[in-house]
């Protein structure tokens, strides 16, 4: 097998794989990852390193991340995630993108299970600014199984169009950022903010209006 890669040092290559597997224990530490779900990755110049297959976010370690390039061909380590295709075609969408991580998180696994708004974004109201200007527009793609190279497009299409919080229909959700840890901060909010839109669903709480919300998407953080 050829693939053609920028080098990569050593240690900027295994700072990441420590970064990877913190922000790994840390999201379990919350709760966001039952069992063995969820994957993480990082972009490393032009090589992805990836959480593998068969493990779980608990006990994953450094060693056992698997090295692949944007295109998804192995170079080096175990057997990635079965969802490798929808963190590679995040990373081919938007160069600028440096984490992301796909999670099976309660509340925003149950946001995913209801039907999407007009337009195709998520169930998910505005209630407070740091929905607005943490996740911005949080698009719900049609369902597709896991591992299914058809969730790959659609959510490139996302990724393109701007939106760095996903929610994938009756499966999951998937947070971008400029690193794994702004990733994981998006994958912390949509829980919080998908935990107050269940908690709220039938009690009349108001909403932002449109001129906050308008006001708070240019201080996107």
């Amino acid at each position: 097998m050829t693939a053609h890669t920028t080098p990569v040092s050593g240690d900027e290559e295994s700072d990441t794989a420590r970064r990877i597997v913190a922000v790994a224990r840390h999201l379990v530490a919350q709760g966001l990852s039952p069992g063995s779900s969820g994957n993480i990755s990082a972009r490393v110049r032009d090589r992805l390193l990836v959480t593998p297959t068969g493990s779980a976010l608990s006990r994953v370690e450094a060693s056992d991340l698997a090295v692949l390039d944007l295109e998804g061909r192995r170079l080096a380590g175990a057997a990635p995630s079965k969802e490798w295709p929808l963190h590679a075609a995040a990373y081919r969408a938007d160069s600028a993108i440096g984490g992301v991580v796909h999670l099976h998180s309660a509340a925003s696994t149950a946001i995913a299970c209801l039907p999407a708004e007009p337009g195709g974004s998520a169930a998910l109201p505005t209630y407070t600014p740091y929905r607005v200007m943490s996740l911005g527009d949080v698009p719900l793609l049609d369902y597709a199984d896991p591992g299914s190279p058809a969730l790959a497009q659609p959510l490139a299409a996302a990724v393109h169009a701007g939106a760095v919080a996903i929610l994938l229909a009756n499966h999951g959700s998937l947070c971008c950022g400029e690193s794994v840890e702004r990733a994981a901060d998006r994958a912390e909010e949509l829980e919080a903010s998908a935990r107050l839109a269940l908690d709220l669903s039938a009690s009349g709480a108001a909403q932002l209006d449109e001129e906050t919300i308008a006001r708070l998407r240019t201080r996107r953080s």
